[in-house]
């Protein structure tokens, strides 16, 4: 859908009205090319005392093959940069506009803060560096889980950083994102994925996100970057169009075999797509008692390494006006169905060991909407799902995590009316809507043979809405 706002104060003669009556001009935000660099630009990297993450946050840096440069509050990168062979130097404030910021991106490691009184470490880096950052940069504060500290002191200095980090996402405009990364002990080396996703343009509308990696078992085999998912198959419902079908198109450019499932009145559309992407349709109705084995029979013996559960509707009104049946069909088929689904494949095997289980939930699951009762009621259902499984499924290695999109331009949204849709693409960081291929780049992640550590999360792709924030 187009955002006619966006496209004017973007253009010359917008962008000249825009700055003399002092309004808002959000960022055109950088997406993901195959035709242009993913990494590209300085990085500049600050710490605090006692750093843990630097050799790991080397060894990322060497392989994305960029430069660094380093604040003066990071003594020990220099010499720990040569020794793994990388090109830095010194970093140096850009004076004027941040427009003209050099700097592709800030990383900071703060998982050696153990106490409040050494905040100014983050203090000078970000004083000195936020304004040298360019347009569509990339902030990345890395630190430690606080509930796996060692004692008041650091778990209180640890959860201090998600106040941080968010602000420094409504601080920095210009289409710049912040996200915090706790890494467990022992994770070091499950970093290179999430990092790469939260540096690069596929995170263009991620922003005050907080991401848990934990110790995950390593296959120990090599990662095809370009298309990591080759060789898998993904599940995709609602795939016939919309954010479905910008999921199934992400997962089959990075390698996977699709399935896509949607209603049986939607199969031209469905056909088309699977279609487009060398896949396979399925037209089944979720919600059908029967669907589950259907599924399952669909799959046979070769199973599926990853599910996306897309699929969902509305039927908005207040509870007090809402039909019994607009209740039961929104919670059957944006959350029950779900867990029939993976009851069966889960059960049966046909969701293999190591596999991924992906969910959509909303930020209405977070904050609540009016006259959303009964779907609201559904994704922070989906949310408790994602949460309450995670360590049920480690056993077998898989991994269950949630994305929850705020405004995305969608056919569904353009039916809003007009001042309300205004609203929720400008209450955000990012002052406007997302695209569907922000919600598929974040699931590819999610999918990816290095989020192995990345589980029981969920991922809001909103901008930084100001929503449930």
């Amino acid at each position: 859908m187009n955002d006619s706002y966006l496209n004017f104060v973007n253009s010359p003669f917008g962008a000249r009205l825009a700055r003399s009556l002092g309004l808002p001009k959000p960022e055109v935000l950088r997406r993901y090319r195959t035709d242009r660099p993913e990494f590209e630009g300085l990085v500049a990297i600050g710490a605090g005392p006692q750093p843990g993450l630097l050799d790991a946050l080397a060894d990322v840096i060497g392989r994305l093959g960029v430069t660094s440069v380093a604040h003066e509050g990071a003594g020990l990168w220099m010499p720990l940069a040569n020794r793994h062979g990388l090109m830095t130097g010194r970093f140096e404030p850009v004076d004027g506009d941040a427009s003209q910021g050099r700097l592709a991106a800030l990383l900071f490691d703060a998982s050696g803060i153990d106490d409040s009184s050494q905040f100014d470490a983050l203090y000078a880096f970000f004083h000195d560096a936020l304004r040298s950052l360019g347009k569509c940069g990339r902030v990345v504060v890395l630190g430690r889980p606080p509930e796996a500290c060692a004692n008041p002191r650091q778990w209180t200095a640890q959860r201090a950083l998600e106040g941080l980090t968010r602000s420094l996402g409504k601080e920095a405009r210009g289409g710049i994102t912040a996200n915090l990364v706790y890494v467990a002990q022992g994770a070091e080396d499950g970093i290179e994925t999430t990092l790469r996703f939260f540096l690069s343009p596929r995170s263009a509308y991620v922003s005050g996100q907080v991401v848990r990696i934990g110790k995950a078992a390593s296959g120990g085999e090599a990662i095809d970057w370009k298309q990591p998912l080759t060789g898998l198959r993904a599940l995709v419902t609602g795939a016939a169009r919309g954010i479905g079908a910008s999921i199934a198109g992400v997962l089959a450019a990075e390698g996977a075999h699709v399935i896509g499932i949607d209603i049986p009145s939607a199969k031209g559309a469905l056909d088309a797509t699977m279609r487009q992407l060398n896949g396979t349709a399925l037209a089944f109705d979720i919600a059908a008692s029967e669907a589950p084995a259907q599924i399952a029979a669909a799959l046979d013996e070769n199973g599926v390494d990853i599910i996306v559960h897309n699929a969902g509707i509305t039927k908005d009104k207040t509870i007090a006006k809402m039909s019994e049946a607009a209740w039961h069909s929104v919670i059957d088929i944006n959350l029950s169905a779900q867990e029939r689904i993976d009851d069966v494949l889960l059960e049966a095997g046909t969701l293999r060991d190591g596999g991924r289980i992906i969910c959509v939930s909303s930020i209405s699951g977070i904050a609540g909407n009016r006259g959303q009762s009964n779907y609201a009621t559904s994704k922070a259902g989906v949310i408790g799902r994602v949460e309450s499984m995670a360590a049920t499924l480690r056993e077998r290695r898989i991994t269950i995590n949630a994305v929850a999109p705020g405004f995305i331009e969608t056919h569904m949204t353009a039916t809003i009316p007009l001042a309300i849709r205004e609203a929720g693409r400008r209450m955000n960081s990012m002052s406007q809507g997302g695209q569907p291929v922000d919600v598929a780049q974040t699931i590819a992640w999610f999918a990816h043979p290095g989020s192995a550590g990345v589980t029981g999360q969920v991922v809001r792709v909103c901008g930084q809405s100001l929503l449930g924030a």
